[in-house]
């Protein structure tokens, strides 16, 4: 597959410090970033003002679905990672996996105005921690900080030990940890399994990969379809973890076609 559809940097042992790292990120993807920034609509017409008003000071989250890119970076001292990384933004808030077997995906699960911890620790670091994991306890002790802003959703993978954990999170150090079993688990942008205020999505099971595709390519219902294309969101991907073939798959377009675009060795 041409490497135009997603564009990747390698950053080699020689990297010293993670100052470095999002250096060379942003020379290497600073058109990119710039162009994002640019013609984001909701950041320019809403986020900036907001940030130049009297409130500017409260949580701002830019949201965009257009530009995106790979980070393969090993470390000095042995270790690497992989993160699917939105421009500007720190590896990862989408998903990624390193060299220890742990792996995530991540769910936002956006709280009411009540439940924002204001000047606690922004989502975005603690899933940038999560690839420094060595284990899925250590990736735990990353999550369950008692000073976190707003609560998201992680699916913990561990290559090595086949565990599967659905963890979430909300402010006030509030966490609750689900193991998942051999029974399929549908975890959309709400709550399942946390006793927070809110809306709950149904779980639809599923059994082989293909039929598990399909679904996650559903656009049946016009309002609210599981893959979306427009024009106000879109779905950029759709990811495989496969614990048996020990492999990160990532499909382009609708996953129901089963057009795989890379496909990653998840060591």
């Amino acid at each position: 597959m041409d490497g135009e559809w997603l564009p990747s940097i390698e950053i080699g042992p020689s990297c010293n410090s993670p100052y470095e790292l999002g250096f060379l990120i942003g020379q290497r993807f600073a058109p990119m970033i710039k162009s994002r920034v640019s013609t984001d609509k909701i950041l320019q017409q809403q986020m900036l003002p907001f940030a130049l008003s009297a409130g500017g000071n409260s949580l701002i989250e830019a949201l965009s679905t257009t530009n995106r890119y790979l980070v393969k970076a090993s470390r000095q001292g042995g270790g690497s990672f992989t993160a699917y990384t939105y421009a500007g933004e720190l590896p990862s808030c989408a998903f990624g996996f390193n060299s220890h077997g742990v792996g995530f995906t991540l769910n936002a699960v956006p709280p009411k105005k009540e439940e924002v911890e204001v000047g606690g620790i922004g989502r975005n670091f603690i899933s940038r921690d999560l690839l420094e994991a060595v284990s899925i306890e250590h990736a735990l002790q990353c999550i369950h900080l008692p000073n976190i802003s707003v609560g998201h959703s992680y699916n913990l993978i561990d290559l090595r030990k086949r565990r599967l954990l659905n963890v979430e999170t909300a402010s006030k150090n509030r966490i609750s940890v689900l193991e998942i079993g051999s029974n399929p688990f549908f975890h959309a942008n709400m709550y399942m399994h946390l006793q927070i205020s809110q809306k709950r999505a149904a779980a639809i099971p599923k059994s082989s990969q293909k039929e598990i595709l399909s679904l996650l390519g559903d656009t049946s219902d016009e309002n609210y379809p599981i893959y979306m294309h427009g024009p106000t969101l879109c779905t950029l991907c759709t990811i495989v973890f496969d614990l048996d073939e020990k492999t990160l798959s990532i499909y382009n377009g609708n996953p129901k076609s089963e057009n795989v675009a890379l496909t990653f060795p998840f060591t």
